[in-house]
C-alpha cells in the first residue's frame, strides 16, 4: 500500500468546530476525547475560534454554552466565498 494513514481531510480547529455544532453545552474534556487532542488543545482552539467571531461562549451556571457565527467566514484564501455554515452543512 505505502500510503499513510496519519492525516486527515479536516483540521482540529475544524473538528472541534463541529463537535460545539452537535452539542452547544460539551465539555472541553468530551471534545477532546472525540477529536483525540489534549483538553488544552482543544482550550486553545477555542480561544482561536471565539477571537475570529465563529464562536460566541456564554456561561450558563457552571458550565459554558458555545454558539456558532454560521455566517463567518471561512479562513482561507481558497474557501473565503464560504461560510461556516456552508462548512457545517457539508460535513454534518
Amino acid at each position: 500500500m505505502g500510503a499513510s494513514a496519519d492525516w486527515n481531510f479536516l483540521s482540529n480547529h475544524a473538528h472541534v468546530l463541529v463537535c460545539l455544532a452537535r452539542d452547544p453545552e460539551a465539555r472541553l474534556r468530551d471534545i477532546a476525547i472525540d477529536v483525540g487532542i489534549t483538553e488544552r488543545r482543544v482550550s486553545s482552539i477555542v480561544t482561536d475560534l471565539e477571537a475570529e467571531g465563529v464562536v460566541k461562549i456564554s456561561r450558563v451556571g457552571r458550565r459554558n454554552s458555545y454558539s456558532i457565527n454560521r455566517r463567518a467566514r471561512l479562513r482561507h484564501p481558497l474557501e473565503s466565498h464560504q461560510t461556516v455554515g456552508d462548512l457545517l452543512r457539508a460535513i454534518q
